[in-house]
């Protein structure tokens, strides 16, 4: 958990300092800071440090993520999506409101060395998961719309969100096959595997929509 959450800053520092500041820079950035910030909670939460609290902030953390992620493919794609975007940010608000400041929503949480485990209550639980499947879809689902009218650096761009989304849901789904009792911790699991997102983020979709400090675009 540690060392994922030390990849991801140093990520989110190299981000900063590589690249111009754009929108992209900027999703991108927050991005990184909200799973490096789970990875953080979940070390507390297995630590035994306040675990409740903690518990919670990985939450919310969380919760953002597939909001992030359509306005980022909008970035790429350079599409508005006004609507689009306002509905994900405005479910993902929600659900992070009720993570942030209800006490009942997480009801019991524990380590499982690999992953953390959460219990997340009955009411909230199974659509909090429709919700991020759904937005996740959604996700992929426009990265193929716009990558048939896209231009060379932008169908790039968005083939790698693609291997993005897939380099977490396919391991997570190949994990859980094996093993079903590691469904308890499905987003701490999808969540370690998204650091390999990161790098796809930073090192393959930053640098084909953005210029580097100090260089002109080619």
């Amino acid at each position: 958990m540690v060392v994922t959450m030390l990849s991801e800053v140093t990520l989110f520092a190299y981000t900063l300092l590589r690249y111009k500041m754009t929108q992209i820079t900027r999703v991108v950035s927050m991005m990184l800071l909200f799973l490096a910030l789970f990875q953080w909670a979940e070390f507390n939460v297995c630590g035994g440090h306040n675990a409740q609290m903690w518990s919670h902030i990985g939450f919310v953390s969380i919760t953002l993520l597939p909001a992030l992620a359509i306005h980022l493919i909008s970035l790429i794609a350079k599409k508005k999506n006004t609507l689009l975007k306002a509905i994900s940010y405005t479910v993902s608000a929600i659900f992070a409101v009720l993570f942030g400041l209800s006490s009942s929503d997480i009801s019991a949480h524990a380590c499982g060395g690999n992953y953390a485990i959460f219990q997340i209550a009955d009411k909230v639980g199974g659509f909090y998961f429709m919700y991020y499947y759904f937005w996740l879809l959604v996700g992929i689902g426009l990265c193929l719309y716009y990558i048939m009218k896209a231009n060379k650096k932008i169908r790039q761009a968005l083939i790698l969100q693609i291997v993005g989304y897939l380099s977490f849901l396919l391991p997570t789904g190949i994990v859980n096959t094996i093993n079903p009792k590691t469904i308890e911790g499905l987003p701490s699991i999808m969540c370690g595997f998204a650091v390999i997102y990161a790098f796809i983020l930073v090192f393959g979709i930053v640098p084909l929509t953005i210029t580097k400090r100090g260089l002109r675009k080619a």
